[in-house]
C-alpha cells in the first residue's frame, strides 16, 4: 500500500498453534511471513513460536509486549465468538499479555471447515494467544468478520449481554472499535445494530 512506512511497523502476533510447524499451511507464522512480511518491508516483528520452549516464548513474548504499546489490532471475531484464540468462556481479567489456552471443539471444527485441516484430529488442542486484556490496551481496534459461517457469533457479541460466553463481546467496551461486516455475516443483526456499524 502505497504511502506506508513499513521500516517503521512494529507487528505482534495475535495467536499460534502449539506444536505445529511453521512450514504447514495452518501455521499462522507462516499466513503472516507470506501475505504480510514478505510483500512488506516490515523487519521488526514478534511471533508466537508454538513449537520449542512455550512457556519462555509467552514469557518473552509477554515483556515484548508491555514495552511497546500497541497503536492498532487487527481482529476478527471467531464462529464461537472468540477474540484471538480466547475461547468461550473467556479470561476477562487475567493481566498477563499472553497465555497458553485450550482449544474448545467448535473452535477446532471452524479450523476444519475453513480447510486448514483435514479432520478434528488434526487440529492442534492447545495454542498461545494474546489476551482479551491485553487487545483491549491498543489504542484503535479494526475487526472485520466475513461471511455467513459468523453470522450467529456476530449477533451474539454485539447485541447479547457482554459476557466471557461470547468473548468478542467485550470489543463494544473500547472506545475506538470499528467492525466491518459483509451482508452474510451481518444478516442476523437488527436493523438497529445494522445502522451503527461499518
Amino acid at each position: 500500500m502505497p504511502g506506508i512506512e513499513w521500516t517503521r511497523v512494529e507487528m505482534f502476533h495475535l495467536d499460534e498453534y502449539i506444536g505445529l510447524p511453521a512450514s504447514l499451511p495452518a501455521s499462522f507464522r507462516k499466513y503472516l511471513l507470506e501475505r504480510l512480511i514478505h510483500k512488506t518491508t516490515i523487519t521488526k516483528y514478534h511471533f508466537l513460536d508454538g513449537e520449542g520452549n512455550v512457556p519462555e516464548t509467552v514469557r518473552k513474548v509477554s515483556a515484548e509486549l508491555t514495552a511497546a504499546p500497541i497503536d492498532i489490532a487487527f481482529v476478527g471475531i471467531g464462529e464461537n465468538g472468540h477474540l484471538a484464540f480466547n475461547d468461550p468462556p473467556a479470561d476477562f481479567h487475567t493481566e498477563e499479555p499472553c497465555i497458553i489456552v485450550d482449544l474448545d471443539e467448535p473452535c477446532r471444527l471452524q479450523q476444519v471447515g475453513e480447510g486448514w485441516f483435514a479432520s478434528l484430529s488434526e487440529v492442534p488442542t492447545r495454542a498461545i494467544s494474546m489476551t482479551v486484556r491485553q487487545i483491549l490496551k491498543a489504542k484503535e481496534i479494526l475487526v472485520v468478520v466475513p461471511d455467513a459461517r459468523k453470522a450467529q457469533a456476530v449477533k451474539s457479541c454485539l447485541e447479547g449481554p457482554i459476557s466471557p460466553m461470547a468473548p468478542a463481546s467485550i470489543l463494544r467496551k473500547h472506545a475506538n472499535t470499528t467492525v466491518f461486516l459483509d451482508k452474510l455475516s451481518s444478516a442476523l443483526l437488527s436493523p438497529q445494530s445494522k445502522g451503527s456499524i461499518a
